[in-house]
């Protein structure tokens, strides 16, 4: 016999495979799991990517934005830009604005009658507008049902009224605003001025938006800009990077959840070897009858093949079709924080790309076991039941490296991090040799043990040291399972715990921008008379470049700087800067001293330590800033130790008073009202927003609740996520256990025609399973937890906060679910009849 052609295979293939892939639903499931998240995730993703490239212009408002606090653009800057197409002035400034009795902070947005350069500005009933008319407001819908108005009704901000023109429905620009204090309110250019909210010193943002018409690049125009006007304090965008936080979030979770995609699939691909092993063991009969009639070992290759390709082609392709359907549910959930239209998404590459690499990990799990079916003798695979065959590695090292080598291909070609992704590719190498190892390890150690007197733990034993035991491949597929358990585990628990710290439970119950500094008295007998106790903090608020900073022989120039160093975002435009007489609340100086009350030297100041040590700093060096257009220096006098936690004020830069007080500015405060008592804190506000009618009083309590279910939404999103790998585990885990079950069948038989009792054999089978996942509980809890730090600490840059009783009740579950899917593979067997067993095998 010469052999088959693929076609004849498929004949007998076809014949020979069941119309429901009975042996190759776990197959199925696997790949199902794994492409379905990675499809979903790609799908995703690449949407908001690209929406982020396209809509780059609509976006940002313009080709380029010009960004500066505490004053408008100069006439030399405004020249600059006109030169080079349509300029749309705007401001951004936090105010509150009342209504009869109700106030409400909101984030006004004034702008021009170029405004918008780009997309177009719906109101809610469907009017096109554009910048509203002086004495005019576009309001929010927040806004406008927490002040019952509608269009046409009047309100007060600062100074000044507004008609209510209309409520604001799709905003063209609204992503790259970024983070507001309050719902959008927004005005024409005058309002601010009137309602004498741009006064000196004032807190508030101008951003100048420019159409490029002369054909000159936004890039080539920004390094021209930032070159010209180098020490202006100014902070310029461009389109194609028009939300640097959105661009930054989708790439960090993309990145993240792309990783738990491929880790669902490596977990997957130990549950399709341990299936497809199943599957050959349960057709050993029908191979060594194909061998008898003169089937070669090519022909059993390649009938083998076809019916695993086609079942890993039709979970693949089912998962495609899951990922797909689930994107809607995703596109809802993020349309309105992401640019990311609701509905089916269908991304090409995404699809193929999460195809490959199912497909890749299909054949690097399946090709060992079929492989090794093919180099079986006919008489050998008759006798494997009382004599083992060989294990041979060697013919499948050529499609495995294959289906390695594309799937790291797969992973780096195109990722944003492509460090991480390889890590994470060698770490799950690493992880599935050094579980082999273990695996080997422990059978060598069973065989090795005195033999115990009890014949239930003895035979356990043997069970785990035995000929032909599964034990290598059960440690590492109860292993991996187990670590990513322990993973997502204590990446959640983490990510809670940041969430907590980060949006603390106590917090300032009011925060007050562009107090007058001549009004701290006014302010203090006001609230003092309202809620009795209260704790007033006051501190300057400026904002302000650095320009500079090092030995002053030779400082380093921060435009010079290609790239800046890792956690410098201090450096990144301008920040706000203060001062004080004394150290700050909540600071501990680490290094170098004080200056004096009423000191009048040089300026200094005080930098985080943190700070320092990523630029190598030293206590008198220097500090070079742009302060409203002028630069200024002063000396490094000391570092300090901040508690981020608190939500205080808190400053990289604190400066001694000289260095700014003669600058023109305001104050911030916040209000703590006193814990042992509740306090109608309704009167208060509507006293000192008509006292203050410049300042901005801001409830903190209704922001803290916003963030809080923002970054809930986040967490659960990540859990949900994750979760598909989790239960790639639990595939994996009755993948291994289906590997061994024809085995177990026959030593089941064995031993219960010996006169072992069914409680024996349950107590052996709980034994054997236990004993190994105590012991992969262990390794799980140290593996687990060293790729979880990776995850928290080096992708998304938190602190490594696990909440370990969590983490062991996880673990001591997944240990649980091991020995309830060992007792259930069990029951069945102990039904068997052993004369029918017997003649069969």
């Amino acid at each position: 016999m010469n052999g088959l052609n693929w076609t004849a295979a498929w004949r007998i293939a076809r014949r020979d495979l069941h119309r429901r892939f009975r042996g190759l639903r776990l197959l199925l499931v696997c790949l199902l799991l794994g492409v379905g998240a990675l499809a979903a995730i790609g799908s995703l993703t690449g949407a908001i990517r690209s929406e982020l490239v396209s809509q780059g212009q609509e976006i940002l408002g313009g080709d380029l934005q010009v960004e500066v606090w505490q004053r408008p653009l100069r006439e030399a800057e405004i020249a600059f830009l006109e030169r080079h197409g349509t300029v749309s002035r705007g401001f951004r400034i936090p105010a509150m604005v009342t209504a009869g009795d109700l106030a409400a902070p909101v984030e006004m947005k004034a702008v021009d009658r170029n405004w918008p350069l780009y997309g177009v500005f719906i109101l809610q009933d469907g009017r096109e507008a554009a910048a509203p008319p002086s004495g005019t407001t576009w309001l929010s819908k927040d806004t406008s049902e927490r002040l019952n108005l509608t269009t046409g009704d009047r309100l007060k901000v600062g100074s000044v009224s507004l008609t209510v023109g209309g409520i604001i429905g799709s905003e063209p620009d609204r992503l790259s605003e970024g983070f507001s204090l309050g719902p959008t309110m927004i005005v024409s250019i005058d309002t601010p001025e009137a309602a004498g909210l741009t006064a000196p010193g004032a807190f508030y943002e101008t951003k100048t938006r420019l159409r490029i018409e002369d054909g000159t690049s936004a890039q080539a125009l920004q390094e021209n800009a930032a070159q010209r006007f180098a020490n202006e304090g100014l902070e310029f965008k461009t389109s194609d990077r028009a939300s640097p936080g959105a661009e930054r979030f989708v790439s960090q979770m993309g990145e993240f959840l792309t990783l738990v995609g491929l880790a669902a699939l490596v977990i997957a691909g130990i549950g399709i070897g341990g299936g497809v092993s199943s599957y050959l063991e349960a057709r050993r009969s029908s191979i060594a009858t194909l061998k008898i009639l003169g089937a070669t070992s090519r022909d059993i290759a390649r009938i083998y093949a076809l019916q695993v390709g086609v079942a890993a082609l039709t979970g693949a392709v089912i998962g495609l079709i899951a990922g797909m359907l689930v994107t809607p549910l995703l596109t809802q959930a993020l349309s309105a924080v992401l640019p990311v239209k609701s509905g089916l998404l269908f991304d090409p590459v995404a699809l193929l790309r999460a195809a490959a690499f199912g497909m890749l990990v299909a054949l690097i799990f399946a090709a060992p076991p079929i492989l090794r079916a093919r180099h079986y003798p006919a008489m050998a695979l008759m006798r494997e039941r009382v004599a083992p065959l060989t294990r041979a590695w060697r013919p499948a090292i050529i499609p495995v490296a294959f289906g390695l080598a594309g799937i790291v291909a797969l992973a780096l070609i195109g990722s944003p991090q492509m460090l991480l992704s390889g890590g994470f590719l060698l770490g799950a190498a690493a992880l599935l040799g050094l579980l082999a190892v273990l695996g080997r390890a422990i059978r060598s150690l069973a065989a090795r043990l005195p033999r115990p007197k009890s014949p239930v733990l003895r035979a356990a034993l043997a069970n785990i040291h035995r000929p032909g035991a599964s034990t290598p491949a059960l440690v590492t597929a109860l292993g991996f399972g187990l670590s990513a358990f322990v993973l997502l585990a204590a990446v959640q628990t983490s990510l809670d715990a940041n969430i907590a710290r980060t949006v603390p439970a106590q917090a300032p119950d009011y925060f007050m921008l562009d107090l007058p500094r001549d009004k701290v008295a006014e302010l203090t007998q006001m609230v003092e008379s309202e809620v009795p106790g209260t704790t007033i903090r006051t501190v300057p608020t400026l904002r302000g470049a650095i320009l500079a900073y090092g030995p002053e022989s030779h400082p380093t120039l921060v435009s010079e700087l290609e790239e800046l160093p890792e956690g410098a975002w201090a450096l990144r435009g301008e920040r706000g800067l203060t001062y004080s007489a004394d150290i700050p609340p909540g600071n501990v100086l680490t290094e170098g001293k004080w200056w004096p009350e009423n000191y009048a030297g040089e300026p200094l100041v005080s930098v985080d330590e943190e700070l320092a040590g990523i630029l190598d700093l030293k206590p008198g060096d220097i500090i070079r800033y742009s302060l409203l257009g002028t630069e200024r220096q002063a000396r490094i006098a000391n570092f300090r130790r901040i508690d981020w936690e608190s939500m205080g004020f808190n400053n990289v830069f604190v400066f001694s008073p000289n260095a700014l007080e003669d600058a023109p500015h305001n104050l911030a405060a916040t209000l703590d009202f006193p814990p042992e008592e509740t306090h109608d804190s309704g009167p208060l506000l509507r006293k000192l927003v008509a006292a203050f009618p410049a300042s901005s009083v801001i409830e903190v309590g209704p922001l803290l609740e916003e963030a809080r279910t923002i970054l809930d939404q986040v967490g659960m999103a990540i859990l949900a996520a994750a979760s598909v790998a989790v239960l790639a585990g639990i595939a994996v885990l009755l993948g291994a256990l289906a590997a061994a079950r024809a085995a177990r069948r026959y030593d089941t038989v064995i031993l219960r025609v010996l006169g072992a009792s069914r409680r024996q054999l349950i107590l052996m089978q709980l034994t054997e399973f236990g004993l190994l996942a105590v012991i992969l509980g262990l390794v799980a809890l140290a593996l687990g937890s060293a790729m979880g730090w990776l995850v928290i600490t080096q992708l998304f840059g938190f602190d490594w906060l696990p909440d370990w009783p969590r983490v062991l009740a996880v673990l001591g579950s997944g240990v649980a679910l091991v020995l309830a899917f060992a007792l259930g593979t069990s029951l069945p067997l102990l039904r068997s009849k052993p004369a029918q067993a017997l003649r069969s095998l």
